[in-house]
């Protein structure tokens, strides 16, 4: 039996992203994103599809609102589309009103129906006039202006409606993804079979430089604009997975640990909480790291009232010897779904990538609480695919029981977190409330407690694990 040991108003509910679930990509006047320009690239996407109707959420808030309350969650965490506010994304160029209306509704349909708006400004589709027009995220100056702006208008706009704000979404699939590898928007890449520009080896270390201090720029005005009259909170939100030695018995991947932890986390968490960033990762990449002047460290240095933690999976870290590649990205290591002795990380799942492992959860909430002085945790997102599951019929994918044991699994995981290891955590969003657009993987992989069927007008069904799910936090937040 578990114990309730969250907090009694600990908010509990579902997240999504604006370019997975909108649709409606000419609709209201909204302008395109990178997003939709990478869609339209043979080969990018896995099944050739994009979020032009993706759930249609623009035109079926009203159901995506009641399915919330039908599910009882608490808090919903949805992102914003910036070129649906501003079309042309830039600080000089016209808002959008019938789009920012959209969203302002949004949220006073959420409060009237007692479920807590969590507003992500930026969950990576970035308007594609400002990557055409200076090269988007590579342009500190104007980027960090332009966002600075567009979050302005949308504070003043929400005012105290919203008490919880997000900057950016996981900057680094931003970076690595968009400006390393290529398989994201706007596909940046040294290899030239897949890109024309880019420049693996510089270009990401430049767009998470550029993209905190956005991050620390947003904070700023919303600190000394808006958080004394509006009463709201602000931070960002960083993705993570857990690690384990490949070796237990070698130092070497015992060390190699913590340094895939900082070239993924602490990259962004550094800086944000110390004001620079890991020695390990100015010791491998060298002049290829910006470096911080005094004003950029005062800007982003104390930057969060919350972390945001996106956590799914964990890896095996088996260390490398030798000179790193340049396009190195991982702190000159392997990340691996298998260990020295043969044991497998976690069961499979549709998503290459995710393996799932709950005392991994505990163990990085702990590392990041530690880490950072124990800061309040929302948990962002959580969730998992499951294998084959997009090929089953729908009374099969409506028993979704491998995922109801992830969220039982996972919340337990963290529950001992906060009442084990002192971990301060007030909040949990799984991911995902919907089916919906998986980037690169198009609509092959879903993650939804609902499944959403594509091919019949996007009606919603939710599966077990929607019905169920609310039975976790019944047992482990407190009483009021």
């Amino acid at each position: 039996m578990s114990t309730a040991v969250l907090p009694a108003d600990f908010l509990w509910g579902f997240a999504t992203a604006s370019y997975q679930i909108e649709g409606a990509p000419d609709q209201d006047g909204r302008g395109p994103s990178i997003w939709d320009t990478f869609c339209k690239i043979p080969g990018k996407i896995a099944d050739g599809s994009s979020g032009d109707v993706a759930c249609d959420s623009y035109n079926k808030s009203a159901d995506d609102i009641a399915l919330l309350k039908k599910i009882g969650a608490k808090a919903y965490r949805f992102s914003l589309s910036w070129s649906r506010v501003i079309p042309l994304g830039g600080r000089e160029d016209p808002v959008n009103e019938k789009g920012l209306a959209f969203y302002v509704k949004f949220v006073d349909d959420l409060l009237a129906a007692g479920i807590t708006p969590l507003v992500t400004l930026f969950h990576w589709d970035l308007p594609d006039n400002l990557d055409k027009r200076y090269g988007g995220l590579l342009d500190k100056k104007e980027f960090v202006a332009d966002y600075t702006n567009y979050a302005r208008i949308v504070f003043k706009a929400m005012g105290p409606k919203v008490k919880h704000w997000i900057t950016f979404n996981e900057p680094w699939c931003s970076s690595i993804l968009g400006y390393s590898t290529g398989l994201f928007a706007p596909g940046h890449t040294s290899d030239r079979s897949k890109s024309k520009v880019g420049d693996s080896s510089r270009e990401p270390w430049i767009v998470g430089h550029n993209l905190l201090l956005a991050h620390g720029s947003a904070v700023k005005v919303y600190r000394e604009e808006f958080k004394s009259k509006d009463g709201g909170e602000i931070g960002i939100t960083l993705n993570g997975d857990w690690v384990y030695p490949w070796d237990a018995e070698d130092p070497k991947d015992v060390e190699a640990c913590e340094r895939k932890l900082e070239f993924s986390i602490s990259w962004f968490a550094d800086p944000v909480y110390f004001g620079h960033y890991p020695a390990s990762m100015v010791s491998q990449l060298g002049d290829r790291l910006p470096t911080w002047t005094e004003e950029e460290t005062a800007l982003v240095k104390g930057s969060n009232d919350f972390y945001g933690m996106n956590h799914y999976t964990a890896n095996y870290i088996k260390h490398r010897a030798g000179t790193p590649e340049p396009e190195d990205y991982l702190g000159n290591l392997e990340s691996l779904y298998e260990n020295k002795k043969g044991e497998i990380i976690g069961p499979d799942t549709q998503s290459f990538w995710l393996k799932p492992n709950p005392l991994g959860f505990r163990k990085l909430m702990k590392w990041i609480s530690d880490r950072y002085g124990k800061p309040k945790i929302y948990v962002t997102e959580n969730g998992t695919s499951l294998k084959g599951e997009n090929d089953l019929p729908m009374e099969k994918i409506l028993e979704d029981d491998f995922r109801l044991k992830y969220y039982q699994d996972y919340t337990q995981a963290m529950a001992d977190a906060v009442s084990k290891d002192g971990v301060d955590c007030r909040g949990y969003m799984a991911w995902s409330l919907l089916d919906n657009f998986e980037w690169a993987e198009g609509y092959e992989t879903r993650f939804g407690v609902t499944y959403v069927d594509y091919t019949g007008g996007q009606k919603r069904y939710p599966k077990k694990s929607a019905k169920e799910i609310h039975k976790c936090f019944d047992a482990l937040i407190k009483k009021a």
